[in-house]
């Protein structure tokens, strides 16, 4: 919401009749208002007034603009009017041509100077008019055929400056007529509401219903009137506005609550008494601007990412959507049908991911349908890959609070990661894995049997980029695999360092019954220097005779050459995956044992300090066997083999 108003007053400052000073009285209302008195004698413009937050009602700055009709003024006057937040047409109630002027010249001008601003008709010197004329009757009903015409005009005030009546009062409507203009939300031709406010409220109401009944019971309605107004109804008040709805509108209440027929009519209410800001009070707390669409910084908060950080989904984030899928899956099976997704993304623009194939981009039950497991998957996914998209639909959704809790920025860097494991804080759940290899090697079966989606015996060539994710367990945790693959793609994906650094895993997949598809992923690795990168090997189609690859080294060479486990045999076509995908998670759990040149960076098993080493046990086994040989000589020959002893013949 704005913190600054400006309101420009416009009108004719003299009349051609009349002698020099005497006007429509605009700045006498200033003046009225800032010295709370009427002052005769004041200049024909007054200068800039501006009125601190703390003594205005909306506790916003405001600041007050006179100005003058004059020829010679006119630059000036567009000047301000360029500037303005609002508009004051201010005639004499007392002179119909100052009346005639609003519609025959101010109106008309704003509309060429291409000034669409909230206007306030303001009838001046009402204690001037003569009751017994009739005058009064015929201007107020010239003023509601010109606000029919004009529809920027917010209303019509009647005031006096000499008298003190209504000053104020002008001037707040004047704040609320740019703070809470009503133009966006009721047409007074048609006396209804616009559709877009409609629009607006009920996916307030939707949002409020919690249990998906359509009504809102008392404890709904108290937690509405706490989030929008920080205090709950007392029963009797309650009771107060139902009873106010039936007897208008019986139509609005259902089982003792309010449905969303009674919920409009409350709101249209508010407005047409005088009541707007309420509305747009509401409006605003839900996230809604002037335009009545949610404002930019409601959808994207401000949320800095290191380049060494990547972003998932927090504990608040994954139950917040687990019970948005559980109010939302009406028929109670787990599972979202096309019906249900349509109904849960009605509260947004619709679905995010209609160009990356879902819901075949996650897990779905037999039927197609999106499960809770697949559901959470793809909030992963899509957190990981564009965090921003998230918090816009958290926002849609209506999470409580701010929808940044809803995610963590978490260090992408595995060292930092085993630091955090040890400390026993946030670890990783989300990991990001390319799949490249050649042509019909069948990496798009491998990721369909990853999202456990049936085997496709047809081949079709991936076009554009596909993205699938599912959970897996890695000893006893819950981990999140994003596969990608780029089809026709791959080179310039590996040559992206930016997309090379967000990787966690190569995936290299080539055709066990194919000599030639191996060599395809030496020549990416010698091309694009992937030693840096986690990586595994797979072999697809071993259901299939194995034919040997043409190549420098067989692969399980090759892959032993590079200190990595030997590739893993799959077959998608008969479901023969040998925990293939548990294996990555286990990669992605420890990153630096499958990094090439982590491994071959490591000292070889007969380096010098291995060698050493061993040298010196020897040298220590071989003094030791050195010293136990001439002990055990010295004990044979000493006393073993000692001879007997013969006393003498005179010792007898």
């Amino acid at each position: 919401m704005r913190d600054n108003i400006r309101i420009v007053l416009v009108g004719d400052s003299t009349f051609f009749w009349c002698f020099e000073g005497n006007g429509v009285g605009k700045s006498t209302l200033v003046t009225a208002l800032i010295k709370e008195t009427f002052i005769v004698n004041v200049q024909a413009v007054v200068p800039e007034v501006t009125i601190p937050p703390e003594v205005t009602p909306e506790k916003v700055t405001t600041h007050i603009i006179d100005t003058s009709s004059k020829s010679e003024d006119q630059d000036m006057l567009e000047r301000e009017l360029r500037k303005a937040n609002v508009v004051c047409i201010v005639y004499a109630v007392d002179e119909r041509s100052s009346f005639t002027q609003v519609h025959e010249y101010w109106l008309p001008l704003l509309r060429r100077q291409g000034v669409n601003l909230p206007v306030i008709l303001v009838g001046n010197k009402v204690d001037m008019r003569d009751e017994d004329t009739g005058r009064a009757t015929v201007l107020e009903d010239e003023v509601v055929p010109i606000m029919n015409e004009y529809r920027e005009i917010e209303i019509c005030v009647e005031c006096s400056a000499k008298a003190l009546l209504n000053v104020s009062e002008l001037f707040y409507f004047a704040q609320k007529a740019v703070l809470h203009p009503t133009r966006p939300l009721y047409d007074a031709r048609d006396h209804a509401m616009k559709p877009r406010c409609t629009e607006a409220l009920v996916r307030i109401f939707r949002l409020c219903d919690m249990d998906g009944d359509s009504v809102l019971n008392d404890a709904e309605l108290n937690e509405f009137q706490r989030k929008c107004f920080n205090t709950p109804l007392q029963q009797r008040e309650l009771e107060g506005v139902k009873d106010i709805i039936t007897a208008s509108r019986p139509d609005g209440i259902t089982s003792g609550g309010l449905n969303v027929e009674g919920f409009l009519y409350l709101h249209l209410l508010f407005i047409q008494r005088g009541r707007v800001e309420t509305t747009w009070m509401v409006l605003r707390r839900f996230g809604y601007g002037d335009d009545l669409g949610l404002r930019e910084d409601f959808l994207y908060p401000e949320c800095d990412v290191p380049p060494d950080s990547c972003v998932e989904l927090s504990p608040s984030g994954y139950a917040f959507l687990t019970e948005i899928f559980k109010r939302y899956d009406a028929d109670g099976d787990s599972a979202f049908c096309a019906a249900e997704l349509d109904n849960i993304f009605s509260l947004s623009p619709g679905i995010p991911w209609k160009h990356s194939k879902f819901p075949d981009s996650t897990v779905t039950n037999a039927a197609g349908n999106v499960t809770l497991e697949g559901w959470l998957a793809q909030w992963s996914m899509s957190t990981l890959l564009d965090h921003r998209t998230t918090l816009a639909y958290l926002a849609y959704f209506g999470f409580p609070g701010d929808v940044r809790d809803g995610i963590n920025i978490i260090a992408r860097h595995s060292s930092a990661s085993l630091r955090r494991r040890k400390r026993g804080k946030q670890q990783r759940s989300v990991f990001l894995c390319y799949v490249v290899g050649a042509r019909r090697v069948g990496k798009s079966s491998l990721i369909r049997a990853f999202s456990k989606k049936p085997f496709r015996s047809d081949y079709t060539p991936t076009a554009r980029t596909t993205t699938t994710v599912n959970a897996v367990d890695v000893k006893g945790a819950e981990k999140y695999l994003v596969m990608q693959e780029f089809g026709p793609y791959d080179t310039s994906v590996l040559q992206s360092r930016r997309q090379l650094e967000s990787c966690d895993l190569l995936v290299m997949v080539y055709d066990s019954n194919d000599s030639a598809s191996f060599a395809y992923l030496t020549d990416l690795r010698r091309n694009y220097s992937l030693d840096s990168l986690p990586m595994m090997f797979v072999a697809t189609k071993s259901d299939l005779d194995y034919v040997e690859q043409r190549c420098d080294a067989p692969p399980d060479i090759y892959c032993r050459e590079l200190l990595l486990n030997a590739p893993v045999h799959v077959s998608a076509k008969n479901g023969q995956l040998a925990n293939v995908f548990q294996r990555m998670g286990t990669i992605t759990r420890n990153p630096q044992s499958a990094t090439p040149s982590v491994l071959l960076a490591r000292p070889n098993r007969w380096s010098v300090a291995r060698i050493l080493g061993i040298s010196a046990l020897l040298g220590i086994s071989a003094v030791s066997s050195f010293a136990a040989y001439h002990a055990l000589r010295y004990w044979w020959s000493h006393i073993f083999t000692k001879p007997a002893y013969t006393p003498k013949r005179n010792e007898l």
